[in-house]
């Protein structure tokens, strides 16, 4: 698949610039969700087969991206259920930041509260971004893992998963990749929990959602709360079984078929057209809305460096201005995130030569305004 057919996929409407918020629903996912739904709807006799064969389909779809084995993938239906199995099933100390989304460190404190089996170590960090040099200063003897954001949500920050796992040993690497899973070609081998949505990037659509493990993640994590679909008995009667010795452990009961094949048409495209080529779309029209930017004198706070960026561009504008370019972008129908003084703008491959020109117009509006 080339790019162009990948791209010719998205229908928003131009304006959209809020993809690390949500992305809206590429074109095969959404067929494929209305086609289950009438399948579903009708329950003609037969029918119900294709709805079975969707946990195989996505797991195999998420095995091409990421490289791990079909088998060690688990669906989920959100990246935070993903966090909360892996928290809970650690034992010992668990280094992060507490500026990552919530979705991390809460985990870490709850799996501390009802077990006692896990210790949150905050990570002292530059400005929010997480550095291999900066868990190597701060990585102590009792540390079973590290967990980490691929992409940070407020800052844009890329991480370096491969440098992390260069400092941090044979510790577990726990990352939420959901800022960056789909436009990111990262090296997902040196994780050993990879846990995305599907949501946003891979725009799939919400109640989507992978759990990638290692080896040693099998090994090491207990499942705590691993429920009748997680053992290798089809249908545990009479009997409470072990939890499965692969990602299957991690189910608390059967996926949601629709969502499954939602996800596997996403990833089945990304696989199609290859994550570089996304990536690469994708940099290059960050790249032209950080110019728009400094060519209206708007202050970028997120990294400028193809190596340390994704998809998301953050501006802070002066104090007191605001209002005046959260207005201007809603005046000129442009749609981002405006959180804490600072306006997150979310770049995809999709992004249209239309919707740079309204960003550019909401900047025009806001320079004249900001003028007076």
């Amino acid at each position: 698949m080339t790019i162009d057919a990948f791209i010719a996929g998205f229908t928003e409407e131009p304006g959209y610039l809020d993809y690390g918020r949500f992305g809206p629903l590429s074109t095969p996912a959404a067929e494929e969700g209305v086609a289950l739904t009438q399948v579903l709807q009708r329950a003609r006799h037969g029918s119900i087969d294709v709805f079975l064969e969707q946990d195989a389909r996505v797991r195999a779809a998420a095995s091409a991206l990421t490289g791990f084995p079909a088998e060690a993938i688990v669906f989920q239906p959100n990246t935070t259920q993903g966090i909360m199995h892996a928290m809970f099933g650690l034992t010992g100390s668990v280094l992060l930041s507490p500026g990552e989304f919530p979705s991390l460190p809460i985990a870490a404190v709850r799996a501390q509260e009802a077990l006692h089996s896990v210790q949150p170590v905050w990570l002292e960090t530059d400005h929010g971004k997480v550095t291999p040099g900066q868990i190597r200063e701060q990585l102590e003897t009792n540390v079973a893992a590290v967990a980490v954001s691929l992409v940070d949500s407020r800052t844009g920050y890329l991480c370096d998963i491969e440098g992390i796992r260069q400092v941090i040993g044979d510790r577990l690497l726990i990352v939420d990749a959901i800022q960056g899973f789909g436009i990111v070609d990262a090296p997902w081998e040196a994780a050993d929990v990879v846990l995305s949505g599907g949501q946003k990037w891979c725009r799939a659509g919400w109640g989507t959602g992978i759990m990638a493990l290692s080896a040693r993640a099998l090994e090491r994590l207990t499942p705590v709360f691993s429920g009748f679909t997680g053992t290798e008995v089809p249908e545990p009667w009479d009997e409470v079984p072990p939890p499965a010795p692969d990602a299957r452990a991690y189910r608390v009961s059967n996926p949601d078929p629709i969502a499954e094949a939602r996800l596997a048409a996403a990833l089945e495209d990304l696989s199609a057209v290859g994550v570089p080529a996304v990536n690469a779309a994708v940099a290059e029209r960050v790249s032209r809305v950080i110019e728009l930017a400094d060519e209206f004198a708007l202050a970028v706070v997120s990294s400028r460096d193809e190596q340390e960026r994704a998809g998301i561009v953050v501006l802070e504008p002066p104090a007191g201005q605001v209002t005046y370019l959260t207005a201007s972008m809603h005046n000129h129908g442009v749609t981002a995130t405006t959180r804490n003084g600072q306006v997150r703008l979310s770049v995809h491959a999709a992004t249209s030569e239309e919707t740079l020109e309204m960003l550019r117009a909401a900047f025009v509006s806001y320079a004249t305004a900001a003028s007076y």
